[in-house]
């Protein structure tokens, strides 16, 4: 599993959310859409407190993370946030990890 956020997807994040620094993002799937990585399901964000953190990344003084419930949605992936530009809204891509193999 790796998140990658950008300096402008934290940036996005702070306007959006309008909160004061430090403040917390939880990743999360939700069931609605047409997902990239799993049918069915989309990233979602919202602004709380982790209860159980699987995985946590601080950005810029904004900690990213995800509840150990919701791990299987990044497993063997890389997952980027970035910003379209053009729409201004945050823009996720996925890429599959590569396990080596060594023998």
């Amino acid at each position: 599993m790796f998140i990658s956020i950008d300096e402008k997807a934290s940036l996005w994040f702070t306007r959006e959310f309008e909160f004061n620094k430090p403040f917390s993002i939880r990743m999360y799937p939700q069931y609605a859409g047409f997902g990239q990585k799993h049918k069915g399901y989309s990233l979602a964000f919202s602004a709380e407190h982790p209860a159980n953190i699987g995985f946590t990344k601080e950005v810029n003084g904004i900690t990213f993370y995800v509840e150990g419930n919701d791990v299987w949605f990044f497993e063997d992936t890389e997952t980027y946030l970035t910003v379209d530009d053009h729409l201004d809204e945050i823009q996720v891509s996925y890429k599959e990890e590569i396990s080596a193999v060594i023998s």
